[in-house]
């Protein structure tokens, strides 16, 4: 007995969504794996997460560059070939001063008694051990379900 049909639309849990990715994703690359071996097809595939991560496959022997120029020279198309470094360095800066921003959190409330905060930073405070504590649990459940 098969299953009932499924309704296609966004997953709103975090955690059951990237399950979900990490599994189709993994059904995917073995049905390219399948289909280059069985009918000997060339093929290049690229996939990002919601969270921005790379996955790629292409058959041996070709690299995803060798696909991707085959694919240009047929369809008369050029892919834009830009310049990650300012992308990254726009990254790098926001992380910087993100992290900057924790250390000097992590400092301040290590150092200071708890009892001279206001409320204000209490509640800045809560919010950031709410954060912190999530981001865990997250973490916890995707080590416990390996993909």
């Amino acid at each position: 007995m098969g299953r009932g049909k499924l309704t296609i639309r966004r997953i709103e849990n975090q955690t059951t969504r990237q399950v979900t990715f990490s599994k189709r994703r993994a059904g995917l690359l073995k049905k390219t794996h399948e289909l280059s071996v069985l009918c000997d097809a060339q093929i290049g595939l690229i996939i990002f997460s919601s969270t921005g991560k790379l996955c790629q496959y292409c058959t041996h022997p070709l690299s995803m560059e060798q696909i991707i120029e085959r694919y240009q020279k047929l369809t008369g198309t050029r892919i834009p070939q830009h310049d990650s470094r300012e992308e990254l360095y726009k990254e790098m800066t926001i992380l910087k001063k993100e992290t900057h921003h924790l250390q000097l959190s992590m400092q301040r409330y290590a150092c200071e008694d708890i009892s001279s905060l206001t409320y204000q930073d209490l509640d800045h405070l809560e919010q950031q051990l709410q954060h912190s504590v999530n981001k865990v649990r997250d973490r916890k459940k995707l080590t416990k379900h390996p993909i």
